[in-house]
Formats: C-alpha cells, structure tokens, sequence
C-alpha cells in the first residue's frame, strides 16, 4: 500500500513538472508586442550585419529592398540556417505596423511571388524572396516579426525597419 501511494505521488509530482512547463512555454509566446521607443532603436537582433536583420541560435534572417507604399510593404528576405530549424516558410513572418495590427504576407498582388516552405540547414543560405504585406499604415515603425521553428518551444524577435 505504501509503495502505491509512493507511486501515485511521483506520478501526480511529475504531472505538475509538465504542466508548468507547458503553461511557462505558452505564456512566453504570447507577449504583447511592445513598439520601440524613437529614443532608444532596436539593434540588429543577435548582433548580424548588415541591419535590418535577426540571428537566432545560428539562423539568420536579412531585409534588403525594403519598399513601404500606402498600398503595399515590399522586401526580399534572404536566409541563412546553420541552425537545427530545418525550413523557411512565408508563415514565419508578419509585419506589424504602427498601430499593431499583425499583417501576414500576400502574393496576390503585382510584384508578390508566392513560394512555399523550403528544407534547407548546414550553413545553407536560401532567398532572396520577395515578401509583401498590406499595411494599414506605413507611419514608422514597421517591424517585421520573424517566428522560425525549432521543435517545441518556438522563438521570435521583431526585427525594426523603419
């Protein structure tokens, strides 16, 4: 009996390890966005040059061509993953624009080509491709906000372009 009530304790102790490690990895993902301060501007994110870009755990993201009409936000992306993430995929990036609105890429319009996830790792570099997001406002700042996948527990940083 005792060994029983011994084995139903560790049982409900490991339960509750999991739980809060779930309920911790949730709730890190789901931080309000907060814009930068004017004073004080991001820094490319994982110290990678040129900016605008973002280097998380080996796997970096560049910006070049960065084009914000009132219509449309343009930008190729080029990426390089020596990191264990194994893709890229458009659904890893949303822009977010001055009045925090999370806006995922488009191809429908002139310009937007559409591509699809790509398997890549080792150092391998894949891009650039053209990303475009409908803004509803191109009022500074617009931050493009990169969710890459490793397993699990997911990361993100915002990556500051104008």
């Amino acid at each position: 009996m005792g060994s029983r009530l011994l084995r139903y304790g560790a049982i409900a102790v490991a339960a509750l390890v999991v739980l809060t490690i779930a309920v911790l990895a949730y709730r890190s993902l789901q931080l309000p966005y907060q814009a930068p301060s004017v004073a004080s501007p991001l820094p490319a994110a994982g110290g990678c040059t040129p900016a605008p870009c973002a280097d998380l755990r080996g796997y970096t993201l560049w910006v070049s061509n960065l084009d914000a009409r009132p219509d449309l936000v343009t930008m190729q992306v080029t990426f390089r993953n020596s990191s264990n993430s194994t893709h890229a995929s458009p659904e890893d990036l949303v822009l977010i624009d001055s009045q925090h609105q999370m806006l995922p890429a488009v191809f429908d319009a002139t310009g937007c080509t559409s591509w699809s996830r790509h398997e890549f790792g080792r150092g391998a570099t894949y891009g650039p491709v053209t990303m475009c997001f409908r803004a509803a406002s191109i009022t500074p700042p617009l931050v493009l906000r990169w969710s890459p996948d490793f397993g699990f527990v997911c990361c993100q940083t915002d990556i500051k372009l104008t």
